[in-house]
């Protein structure tokens, strides 16, 4: 498995977290976003289904800022009111100002005069303070107008993006359950969780917060920059400075966090990866003694996550201090050019303020641009890792062309079957065999034999290289994938059990049974003698884990599970292997009710448990070697008896019980 992941790095610059190869291996170093531009306008992309709201929004936007920018210039006419005022009460009444200014450049105070001149002083009245409050009612008034618009602008925002999240994670969901086991099989549960999880929140929160901000951000710069050209085309020139500085701060910073960005959500998916591993296995750790080996895992995975987060925050922090310190300057700059424009009588004092005021609003925006690029960066390398998950290629097409009698009885045909996990690594070729209907097939043979792929071959779990398979003389490959699973039984060695009541993971084989064909079905594999024990009953919950039953209790459950769906065709993986010989033979004799009248393959390693068997199946390296019955096969005594006699006498690599059980 970690050469296969090795070649999905090598094929793909950047797959977080898909090449750690096992429990303590360490993935290659984090790579740059191969697709990022790519990425980005896909996220953008799944805004497309949202385009009357976006609309609303973005009238919504573009209606505050330009109230929000109007006002400063509002509030200068304010400024003027005021300075105006002042000058004119200190000028001697009834007086004309062109007088006065000609006196004043007469007796050489050209500067002066040239102030006056610029402004609407009245020689001797003071204060307009109607006119004023007029002006100050005003620019309150676009204030709040501009909040309310922006409240409304946030609300219809975050139900935009919380639908764009919720159609994802339904796409994601649909996504998994198209994907072919193989996908399952090269990449760590932990991982996938992450992209499920981790990554698809760092999405929602790119788009509520970046989005939101990156289009108001840009609408009150391009805003600002028309109110400066227009109050002075001067002015505007060197508050522009700003701009090419900020890009290339913004530009330079950015491509640094990018990379550690990437990183950040790679070690997160490895991180938890490790947790679901230590968690799943958390008593073989014990039983190993492996829990400070676990433990400097983790610390090793957490440190790895900590300097990819840590330095992505620092790199991306460092933004905000640089636009500062060029904000800084153009304020200064602004400022002074400012004074001496309002000194020689280019711009009123008014003016000069709403420009001071534009400038400091100006670059406020370009500092938020260029720390909202950094929370892209972050979203967008979510995104890459979601987009692979959804772009990874599905199981093949359905091609039905056929349907299952109405009556199935379970006849399996297998003709010339190849298939193989790897092209260079073949493990069944050209395999035939016949299964009549009713009769119990056994399946045995030593570890990677290819037992559990034959019957995931008849359950399309995989497709075939080559050959075919035929159920009542129909080629699986005609057939639904549901229709064909859903005539057939598994029992799997894993006893897996869903969280709720045992009457509910009982029904999970068939949810339109009643209650009483769940107690039936219960009765009819031994169940129902321990749930009657116990305090609820069938209403006795049961989490994830089966952690409330025993081991051989779960294992009933899912036989049970089987039962109610009354297959045509049953498969038995292992299904007494985790079980001690006392609960086994409880065990076979709920497997015993449960392959009555079917068609049944079961794959066992305690040869004790299949002697019944119709058929005994014995493979080695994907080819079937001997075929018969116990007794016909142990009379051979080819390698079904030596497989039989290794466990007889108890060998190393036998059962241990198997003198006991034969």
């Amino acid at each position: 498995m970690a050469d296969e992941d090795v070649a999905v790095q090598d094929e793909i610059e950047f797959q977080p977290g898909e090449a750690d190869g096992g429990m303590f291996g360490d993935g290659p170093p984090a790579k740059k976003a191969k697709h990022f531009w790519p990425s980005a306008k896909r996220l953008v992309g799944l805004l497309a289904p949202e385009k009357f709201l976006m609309s609303v929004v973005m009238v919504l936007v573009v209606a505050s800022v330009v109230l929000t920018v109007i006002a400063p210039r509002i509030l200068g006419r304010a400024m003027d009111v005021i300075f105006n005022g002042f000058l004119g009460k200190s000028l001697p009444a009834g007086v004309p100002k062109d007088v006065l200014v000609e006196e004043l450049r007469a007796a050489g105070e050209a500067r002066q005069a040239d102030m006056l001149a610029a402004t609407d002083v009245i020689p001797g009245q003071g204060i307009d303070f109607s006119r004023l409050a007029e002006l100050i009612v005003l620019v309150l008034g676009m204030y709040v107008v501009a909040s309310v618009l922006m409240w409304a602008n946030g609300f219809l925002l975050n139900r935009l993006v919380m639908r764009v999240v919720f159609r994802l994670r339904e796409d994601i969901e649909r996504k998994l359950n198209r994907l072919p086991l193989s996908y399952f099989d090269t990449r760590q549960r932990g991982d996938l969780m992450s992209r499920v999880t981790n990554d698809v929140d760092n999405i929602q929160a790119a788009l509520q917060q970046a989005f939101s901000q990156l289009v108001s951000s840009l609408m009150t710069v391009l805003g600002i920059t028309v109110m400066m050209f227009v109050v002075s085309w001067q002015l505007a020139l060197i508050a522009l400075v700003a701009l090419p500085l900020s890009g290339i701060v913004a530009g330079v910073i950015g491509v640094r966090s990018q990379k550690l960005f990437a990183a950040q959500w790679k070690n997160t998916g490895a991180l938890n990866g490790h947790v679901e591993e230590s968690y799943s296995g958390l008593e073989l750790i014990r039983a190993y003694g492996r829990g400070e080996e676990m433990l400097e895992e983790f610390d090793n995975r957490n440190d790895k996550l900590f300097s990819a987060s840590f330095g992505a925050q620092f790199v991306s922090g460092m933004i905000m201090p640089a636009m500062t310190f060029i904000s800084y300057l153009s304020y200064v700059l602004v400022a002074v050019a400012g004074g001496l424009r309002v000194a020689s009588g280019s711009i009123t004092l008014g003016d000069a303020t709403a420009f001071i005021q534009y400038s400091r609003e100006f670059t406020q925006p370009v500092s938020e641009m260029a720390s909202i690029a950094n929370m892209l960066q972050s979203g967008v390398a979510s995104a890459e890792r979601t987009f692979e998950l959804l772009d990874a290629d599905e199981q093949e097409p359905e091609d039905v062309r056929a349907t299952l009698p109405e009556t199935a009885n379970g006849r399996v045909v297998f003709e010339d079957v190849s298939f193989s996990y790897d092209p260079e690594e073949p493990l069944i070729e050209g395999l035939s065999f016949t299964v009549e209907p009713g009769q119990t097939v056994a399946i045995v043979g030593h570890t990677g034999a290819g037992k559990t792929t034959l019957v995931n071959l008849v359950m399309r779990f995989y497709e075939l290289g080559g050959g075919r398979i035929l159920v009542d003389g129909v080629d699986i490959r005609d057939l639904s994938r549901d229709e064909l699973r859903g005539r057939t039984g598994m029992v799997l060695q894993d006893a897996w059990l869903f969280e709720g009541t045992i009457r509910e993971n009982i029904r999970y084989g068939r949810l339109d049974a009643t209650d009483e064909e769940v107690v039936e079905a219960a009765k009819a594999t031994m169940v129902d003698r321990f749930v009657r024990q116990l305090p609820d009953g069938y209403d006795t919950v049961i989490d994830a884990e089966g952690g409330s039953v025993s081991a051989g209790e779960r294992q009933l459950i899912t036989i049970a599970r089987a039962f109610i769906a009354q297959p045509s065709l049953l498969i038995l993986d292992e299904a007494t292997s985790s079980v001690d010989t006392r609960t086994e033979l409880l065990v076979q004799h709920a497997m015993a009710a449960l392959r009555s009248d079917r068609t049944s393959f079961v794959i066992a390693h305690r040869l004790s448990t299949i002697r019944d068997a119709h058929t005994i199946l014995v493979m080695e390296h994907g080819a079937i070697v001997e075929q018969g019955t116990h007794a016909e096969l142990l009379e051979r005594r080819g390698v079904y008896h030596a497989l039989y006699e290794s466990q007889f006498k108890g060998s190393a690599i036998g059962d241990p019980n198997a003198r006991q059980e034969a």
